[in-house]
């Protein structure tokens, strides 16, 4: 969900990384960003589901690798 808002205020998400056990915004507004982005029209609560599943886990490899690391990277892979 965090990283869905800020995609969508444009905010840089190279530089953001997910703080374990931090709340923002309410259940509402969580549905509503999940509903807006998985790509299916009138989802169920199990496609919503592996949706949220499967990005979390994109979402931890991405912050783990060491070539999303912007120290790492530094500006050669901008927006990559």
């Amino acid at each position: 969900f965090q990283y869905l808002k800020r995609f969508d205020h444009g905010c840089n998400l190279d530089t953001f990384y997910y703080r374990a056990g931090s709340v923002e915004g309410s259940p509402a507004e969580c549905l509503q960003q999940f509903l807006l982005h998985c790509g299916i029209t009138d989802p169920s609560w199990a496609e919503l589901r592996n949706f949220t599943w499967f990005l979390n886990i994109q979402l931890r490899d991405c912050e783990a690798s060491v070539f999303c690391n912007p120290a790492f990277v530094q500006d050669t892979l901008q927006g990559f």
